[in-house]
């Protein structure tokens, strides 16, 4: 029960969170695509959560946690907050004034690609009962290199790097695409920062990187 209300809390002070950043700059509650991400991001959320909270509880727990224990890690988390609140304020405005026009056969991609990478980031989940939102070493971890791990070393990053980029289209805002393209290099330094910790301290991982050579995108990096 404890661990519901914690899950419950955090949900509902995101939703007014998110709502509260694209509905008071937009100016007004008609804002069609804020509804439309809204419920692309926290109907799934929900489920997730719910199908965590009674499958996987310590998983659920993990990912609560928010809090970084390294200073690299923490300033990282810091900019990527204020990246997610320009970006939100930003398709609000842009609302509100008009400044771009977002073909609707493009919100209705973006809409797809941000369903399908909510379905990958639960398969990540599956797969790796180790996920915490910090970078730690937990008791007992081991190698993953099994699935979409056996594809990209990193592929909750991955995941959410298309989710985050898809969601100013949905918005509707070119302009706030802008404010969410500094997450790829925001990301890079989190990984880098990451895998210094995990090949130190994680038995298996130096191997796992010979294995498997791509970090986030296949062919690239």
């Amino acid at each position: 029960m404890k661990l519901a209300l914690a899950a419950l809390t955090k949900y509902l002070l995101g939703l007014t969170l998110v709502g509260a950043l694209l509905f008071i700059p937009a100016g007004t509650l008609s804002y069609p695509n804020a509804y439309l991400f809204i419920a692309l991001l926290f109907l799934p959320m929900l489920i997730l959560g719910i199908v965590l909270l009674i499958k996987a509880p310590a998983l659920l727990e993990k990912r609560l946690r928010a809090k970084e224990a390294q200073s690299a890690q923490r300033g990282v988390v810091a900019v990527g907050g204020l990246m997610f609140i320009g970006g939100f304020a930003v398709a609000g405005l842009d609302h509100r004034f008009g400044w771009s026009s977002v073909p609707a056969w493009a919100v209705a991609a973006a809409s797809a690609v941000l369903l399908v990478s909510y379905v990958l980031y639960a398969e990540v989940m599956r797969e790796n009962a180790y996920l915490s939102r910090t970078v730690e070493i937990q008791q007992g971890q081991q190698v993953i290199d099994t699935g979409l791990y056996g594809i990209v070393r990193h592929p909750m990053y991955a995941v959410t790097l298309w989710l985050f980029l898809a969601i100013p289209v949905v918005l509707g805002s070119w302009w706030a695409l802008l404010c969410f393209v500094p997450y790829l290099p925001m990301l890079a330094v989190r990984i880098l920062n990451e895998e210094k910790l995990l090949s130190r301290e994680l038995v298996g991982y130096a191997d796992y990187q010979k294995r498997v050579k791509y970090r986030l995108i296949l062919f690239i990096w």
